[in-house]
């Protein structure tokens, strides 16, 4: 070993050093994130910890949660656990020597038995087939729900005394005392008749796969048939073996068939079925079903085809026949995610109902024959989520955009008639006004008790990671903070990290934008950055809110540390800003949408630190769609471009979604082709990179193939890379961590 001689001098050199360590420690000691830190084995340092899988009971002052195999009883008061209801290690499945080890649970309605998920086999983004098991909590028998092959959807009747499930198609009840199972449905068959359970374009883009309800009192089942023998077939091939399988499901495109679609009702004394009057017309959509507080009377929301119209219909669960009490409609699209709180009072008189009619989503108040009783909210700010509603106090609780289209708050609101004063000289009755019970700024996500009692809040900025807190609703002060991420924080205060700021700007066209920005560290505006835009720009989307930060967002991290400056900007057809905001891309996806992230890059090319000459952008899925226009139509104004899974022509794409926002091609062919991609790959100027997962069943595989078709015959050079058998989100073992390293260095080389 060589021996070292200190001299004074680098004795010298060594103290400064030290000292100015000691004298700013923070500096000295930060870590540089890596990709690893957010994609590799252990999970993104981003990633905070939460609250999951918390079940208010009934009974007050008690919540249920999964915690390391066990169901556990805690109160609400103390936080403490008081029970613990079911232990994987410690139950044996009746009559043999098994344990299990659940995925999920569900408690009946009288928190009398359980129902526990196990060995999940997924099918598309909400479906999935399992085995399930029911424990009674009186007698602490566990038993499996079948033996006849996984199920789907088991749900528990009201009275927790049977269980619906479905199964290759069709619909089974098991009477839990006996442990029959019977048949509701017979005629199930793969690829033609559904019963029970959604086809695929409405658990895509309707956003649920259980297709049954039991009605309150538990004596009838009401479910969906899919007759999707018209529907044309795609076809994917799913690569691995020496020869690849074909994978064939019902996909109708923009244009194409839809399955068509009955309502039917199970009445369990009488083993009789009574079918629906959904109306005349076949090709239109059941997007909803939901009982009334009378068990005889089903409520369904129907909408035509080019979904511009919605109707609420009440049936008559015995005859069938039916009535419409309510309609929206709209020169553009009746989107269902805004007319979708609907809540049937227990008076039985009455519903709360949301609606854009004001020009913002708002809750109005009707009867139960569809006559306005009151508008509740009003104002140039939208109603997001109705998170509960106490009836005996007549107070609605619920989350908006009120404070900014960029947070979330938590608000009450009272919907008691105001009593008027007799007196001539009375001051006039002013209506309740929303109060604000979220103090934090930032979007404050709500799980709140069915008596209204207690909720939870799940805070988060872009400053601050998760803390989720406990509160009660007649008290401003939280009764008990549940997770605040100590550890989190901790360990981010290691790294030295860049962050992210908001700011809005206006148009050429006179439109204020809001975006964020991640700035480099060390940043010095003397110098000039290249940039990194990334959109997604889809109908009621946003990227920009004040939210922490995700994995994705932890890559832009990354980049930032490597000089680049990161930027964020929703456009116009974005959401949280009213009707006509959301809704003017109408029947002409793509362009003004384009000309936005065109706009945000000059925009950007104006400030002195920014190099106008190298403005990138990336999104996927839409955001892919974006990117690709982007790089086409924009290409004087981006440099670089990555478009993952993007839709290139709207004609592949489903008829749910498609419609909505572009007519069916047959009415609206222009709106179709004129902001496609593939009609403008001979416009393509900078470096561009396509990814696709070959396993997509949401975006197909084929976007991508007739875009790089198109490219070649424009005489196009670009960068490709597919993933084999890769769904939508184009991850899975070590996909992400290999993607992001990729597209890492494509970036460093082409931007």
């Amino acid at each position: 070993m060589r021996k070292t001689t200190i001299s004074l001098k680098n004795w010298g050199v060594s103290l400064a050093f030290l000292l100015a360590t000691l004298a700013s420690p923070s500096q000295a000691q930060k870590k540089t994130l890596a990709l690893n830190d957010i994609y590799g084995p252990q999970g993104s340092v981003f990633t905070p910890r939460t609250v999951t899988g918390v079940n208010w009971m009934q009974a007050g002052g008690f919540y249920t949660a999964q915690q390391a195999g066990k169901v556990v009883k805690y109160s609400i008061a103390t936080g403490e656990a008081v029970e613990t209801l079911f232990d994987q290690t410690a139950v044996k499945v009746e009559g043999t020597n098994q344990s299990i080890q659940f995925d999920s649970y569900e408690l009946s309605a009288n928190e009398q038995k359980l129902v526990l998920t196990t060995g999940i086999e997924r099918i598309y983004r909400r479906s999935f087939k399992a085995d399930f098991y029911v424990y009674d909590l009186q007698t602490k028998k566990l038993v499996q729900l079948s033996k006849n092959g996984k199920q789907m959807l088991a749900t528990l009747s009201p009275d927790g005394s049977k269980v619906a499930f479905v199964r290759d198609n069709n619909l089974f009840i098991t009477d839990l005392a006996t442990m029959n199972e019977r048949a509701i449905t017979t005629d199930g068959r793969r690829n033609e008749i559904i019963n029970g359970a959604c086809d695929w374009v409405y658990e895509e883009e309707f956003s649920f796969a259980k297709a049954f309800e039991w009605s309150p009192d538990g004596t009838k089942l009401a479910y969906y048939r899919f007759d999707e023998s018209r529907v044309p077939e795609y076809n994917m091939q799913i690569w691995g073996d020496l020869y690849p399988k074909d994978y064939r499901y019902k996909y109708p495109k923009a244009g194409e068939a839809n399955s068509v679609v009955q309502i039917w009702v199970h009445h369990l004394a009488t083993n009789q079925k009574a079918k629906i009057d959904v109306g005349p017309e076949a090709d239109q959509y059941i997007a909803r079903i939901k009982w009334t507080q009378n068990a005889n009377v089903l409520s369904l929301k129907r909408m035509n085809r080019l979904q511009n119209r919605l109707d609420i219909l009440h049936a008559d669960a015995t005859t069938g026949q039916s009535q419409t009490v309510w309609s929206e409609e709209s020169k553009t699209y009746v989107d269902l995610e805004f007319t979708d709180d609907l809540t049937y009072l227990a008076d039985g008189k009455s519903f709360i109902q949301t609606s854009e009619r004001s020009g913002y989503k708002h809750l109005y108040l009707y009867d139960i024959n569809g006559t306005l009783v009151k508008q509740l909210t009003s104002g140039n700010w939208e109603v997001t989520d109705v998170v509960g509603i106490d009836e005996k106090k007549q107070v609605i609780y619920f989350t908006s955009s009120m404070v900014s289209p960029m947070e979330r708050h938590l608000y009450s609101l009272s919907f008691a008639t105001p009593v008027a004063k007799k007196s001539k000289k009375a001051a006039p009755v002013v209506a309740p006004q929303p109060v604000k019970l979220t103090e934090k700024a930032g979007n404050n996500a709500i799980n709140m008790s069915p008596d209204c009692s207690y909720y939870l809040v799940y805070n988060q900025s872009a400053q601050e990671p998760l803390t989720v807190s406990l509160h009660q609703s007649t008290a401003t002060q939280a009764v008990r903070v549940l997770e605040n991420n100590q550890k989190l924080r901790e360990r981010l205060a290691e790294y030295d990290l860049p962050t992210q700021n908001f700011f809005k700007f206006t148009t050429t066209q006179g439109t204020e934008l809001n975006g964020w920005m991640i700035k480099p560290l060390n940043f010095d505006a003397a110098k000039k950055y290249p940039v990194l835009m990334y959109v997604y720009g889809g109908p009621g989307s946003q990227t920009v809110t004040d939210t922490w930060t995700n994995a994705l967002i932890g890559w832009f991290k990354v980049l930032a540390t490597k000089g680049y400056l990161i930027v964020s900007v929703d456009g116009r057809g974005t959401g949280a800003r009213g009707n006509a905001f959301r809704t003017c891309t109408y029947a002409q996806l793509g362009k003004l949408e384009t000309e936005d992230q065109i706009e945000g890059a000059k925009y950007l090319a104006t400030l002195p630190y920014v190099d106008a000459s190298r403005i990138g952008i990336h999104g996927h899925s839409y955001g892919g769609y974006m990117t690709s226009l982007c790089m086409t139509i924009g290409a004087n104004y981006f440099k670089a471009g990555i478009a993952g899974a993007p839709v290139t022509t709207w004609r592949y794409y489903d008829t749910i979604y498609t419609e909505r926002y572009l007519k069916r091609p047959q009415d609206n062919a222009a709106g179709y082709d004129d902001n496609s991609p593939i009609q403008h790959a001979d416009k393509l100027k900078g470096k561009f990179f396509l990814i696709h997962g070959t396993g997509d069943d949401n975006v197909h595989f084929q976007n991508s193939v007739d875009f790089v078709n198109a490219l070649i015959k424009a005489g196009k050079q670009f960068d490709s890379f597919y993933y084999p058998n890769r769904n939508h989100g184009i991850g899975g073992g070590n996909t992400l961590i290999h993607r992001y390293q990729m597209m890492t260095d494509w970036v460093l080389k082409n931007l």
